[in-house]
């Protein structure tokens, strides 16, 4: 592979990572906002802060399938520039743990418990893609 294909393959690859790490934050933010909601009904709210926080739980639930969406794309552009594998960011788990969030919401407190598994996967898989993000960068000098 030439130099400038090499290049432009990491730019790629930089470029997907970037975008999966907006998604992804985009997506804690607004889990951010239906835990707050979700206290708030648990405390007493009543219909218009159940509305709201369901509201909250599914633009989660959209940004979630973008970061999903995003992060397989960032996937197969690291496999194009042969990213070792121990710098390779497993996916699988979030992707998997996104499909799950969704199935079958049911009771508040159970509501919060997902929001916090899924708070706690999504700052997990924005660690990773920020660290693999700074690597890739610094091993091809794009800082």
């Amino acid at each position: 592979m030439s130099n400038e294909i090499m290049r432009r393959e990491m730019r790629e690859a930089i470029a997907a990572g970037e975008r999966a790490l907006n998604s992804l934050r985009a997506a804690q933010e607004k889990l951010n906002s239906a835990r707050g909601w979700g206290i708030f009904d648990m405390l007493g709210g009543g219909l218009l802060t159940d509305m709201i926080k369901h509201s909250k739980i599914n633009d989660a639930a959209g940004y979630m399938e973008d970061a999903k969406r995003d992060l397989q794309i960032f996937q197969r552009e690291l496999a194009d520039i042969h990213v070792p594998m121990e710098l390779r960011m497993e996916v699988g788990g979030f992707l998997s743990f996104a499909d799950f969030f969704f199935d079958g919401i049911v009771a508040d407190y159970l509501v919060q418990s997902r929001i916090a598994d899924a708070r706690e996967q999504v700052s997990d898989a924005i660690r990773r893609v920020e660290v693999l993000l700074l690597d890739l960068k610094q091993m091809h000098g794009y800082m």
